[in-house]
């Protein structure tokens, strides 16, 4: 009885029982809104890794170095740290030194090239502080993997840490 009550529980989480259609609606909401307000497009786990087999596309974690991209990021991506709030102005204490200049040497100069932004979860907005700004520098193809680094480990894709 307890593991059939556990597997309930644990199904609750991920399905997002108990959570109000109300709840659902306003991060529903907030991600449309931040998707406009960047001017990028959004990428699921599942079309993320169909595009990495297909290659030509940059892949950047926008998460802390030594609390995230080191422990675990997707296999392949570059690390290039966002703050989590609104980063309207170019700032070099929330990008850890880094420069706009450094931020652009790692796009590269194809302005067409695929670049997929992501983070911790969906709640987290340092993928899109730094879709809008590649936006803001004239990138085209620009994505945010919203789910981040939690829905591809839930999807079971593998992860590289560095060593």
């Amino acid at each position: 009885m307890s593991v059939v009550l556990a597997g309930v529980v644990l199904l609750s989480g991920f399905l997002g029982i108990g959570e109000s259609e109300v709840e659902l609606e306003g991060k529903a909401i907030k991600l449309a809104k931040e998707v406009q307000r960047g001017d990028y497009k959004v990428i699921s786990t599942q079309e993320l890794s169909d595009a990495l087999k297909k290659g030509d596309l940059l892949v950047i974690d926008t998460m802390p170095y030594e609390a995230s991209y080191k422990k675990n990021h997707i296999p392949g991506a570059e690390q290039f740290l966002f703050p989590i709030p609104d980063m309207v102005e170019w700032d070099t204490k929330e990008t850890a030194g880094k420069t706009q200049e450094d931020f652009e040497a790692l796009l590269g100069a194809d302005k067409d090239r695929m670049l997929v932004f992501y983070c911790g979860f969906v709640k987290c907005t340092r993928s899109h502080n730094g879709a809008a700004w590649a936006r803001k520098l004239g990138y085209t193809n620009v994505y945010r993997h919203p789910g981040g680094i939690k829905a591809w480990k839930e999807a079971g894709y593998p992860v590289d840490e560095v060593k």
